[in-house]
């Protein structure tokens, strides 16, 4: 079939073969198949979906449009962890260190920031020195010294999911489910991994907004994973407000250290810890999830997860020392508060509205090939259910010189962002289904 073809066939409704949808993505990577065609295939998928073997079919094609890496030299089993994206999501940068600190392979190909959401490698280079891209070897190298290793897509590695992925962002075609299913799939499965834990979001900061979508999601990954003989297992969690307190880069990798050094925001810890349960039992490295989490827990009591995450930065061009002294990490020229105008409980925030404030200060990209300011991004003071009076601060901007919107701009935002009243707030649990 000619592109246009697959492109009339998918927005009319009909289901591709394999072989169709196999040589719409090799004719992608070897730029037969132009982004605008690629953009309009998105967009037919997105309003016309997949079934089951399309979905299965297309991540098969992103995956073998490159390497797919054996690993089974490396001892151990290994896992990753995946989520599908929120506000203020840090989870990997702690995740990571902790589980490799208990024993665990962590092979982790992330990815840069989407839509609303920000991105794991992005948060990254906000570590001065961090170097995301690394060559096959290097990242063999890398989880040989250290057990884990936390890089962008190489060249070699899913190419179709990383010209993509970058695409989808900009063509407002993120939320599909296909499409999601098989961007983390096809990468995921090139790791050389031999079990997955994936934190599928939902709610107002989700891509997924509602629980029925995001069970969906899960069970298609699930599928997609189990059918290739990996061990998979999928927790539902909350989005509705952001998880901690810190949305933007640098201020996420503060964040991230502080749970490592024993602190750090309750739902944070809770999660990571949790992931990290689910990964030392996939591994064998726990019986239960209970011992998981004890594990777990006496990585960050011991200090062996922080040193692990130092040793992980060293292992990757990083200054390990802005690690061990936060101020060194990148800032915003300034800051302005976002102040309360009346009394009452905070009854509700919208994640998504506070994801796309951190964009406009610069924190995020509206562009494929643009730049984000690492030191620039906001600390939410006052959560749900937490009580304010007028004056009292719901949020802090850390604004910068390349922001696309002024601080007050911003700041207007994060307002009406924020529901504040009298009544009972009914905030959804954050963790919410498990499918395995």
């Amino acid at each position: 079939m000619l592109p246009a073809e697959v492109i009339r066939a998918k927005r009319d409704g009909r289901r591709l073969s394999e072989g169709a949808i196999r040589e719409f993505v090799e004719g992608f990577v070897e730029g037969r198949v132009p982004d605008y065609q690629m953009a309009a295939f998105c967009m037919a998928v997105l309003f016309r979906g997949m079934n089951d073997a399309e979905t299965q079919a297309l991540t098969e094609a992103m995956l073998h449009s490159g390497e797919v890496l054996d690993l089974s030299e490396l001892p151990g089993v290994k896992v990753d962890k995946h989520s599908t994206g929120g506000v203020g999501d840090k989870v990997s940068l702690a995740l990571a260190p902790m589980a490799a600190a208990c024993g665990v392979v962590v092979p982790m190909i992330s990815g840069r920031g989407l839509g609303h959401t920000g991105g794991t490698l992005d948060k990254l280079e906000a570590i001065p020195g961090f170097e995301v891209r690394k060559s096959v070897a290097e990242f063999r190298r890398i989880l040989r010294e250290t057990g884990a290793c936390l890089i962008g897509q190489t060249d070699s590695l899913a190419p179709a999911d990383r010209r993509l992925y970058a695409l989808r962002d900009v063509t407002a075609t993120v939320e599909s489910i296909p499409l999601i299913a098989s961007s983390i799939m096809s990468k995921k499965l090139a790791e050389g991994i031999d079990a997955l834990v994936l934190d599928v979001k939902v709610g107002s900061g989700a891509f997924m907004k509602s629980v029925e979508d995001a069970e969906r999601l899960a069970r298609t990954l699930c599928r997609i994973g189990q059918g290739m003989g990996k061990r998979v297992v999928a927790l539902l969690t909350g989005m509705d407000e952001p998880l901690g307190r810190a949305v933007g880069n640098a201020l996420e990798v503060k964040e991230a250290v502080e749970l490592l050094r024993g602190s750090g925001p309750e739902d944070l810890s809770l999660l990571t810890f949790e992931l990290c349960a689910e990964m030392l039992v996939l591994a064998g490295r726990a019986k239960d999830l209970e011992e998981g989490r004890g594990r777990a827990r006496e990585a960050v009591k011991s200090g062996r997860a922080f040193e692990k995450l130092l040793q992980i930065a060293r292992a990757q061009g990083a200054d390990s020392s802005a690690l061990e002294d936060l101020s060194r990490l990148p800032k915003g020229k300034g800051t302005r508060e976002v102040l309360s105008p009346q009394e009452g409980v905070v009854l509700s925030i919208e994640a998504e509205a506070l994801g796309l404030a951190a964009v406009a200060l610069g924190a995020g990209r509206s562009r494929a090939d643009e730049a984000v300011d690492h030191g620039v991004g906001l600390v939410v003071n006052r959560k749900v259910g937490e009580r304010v009076r007028p004056g009292d601060s719901l949020c802090t901007l850390h604004f910068g010189d390349r922001g696309k919107e002024t601080p007050d701009e911003v700041a207007s935002r994060v307002l009406a962002a924020y529901a504040v009243g009298e009544g009972e707030p009914h905030p959804r649990p954050l963790l919410l289904g498990r499918m395995a």
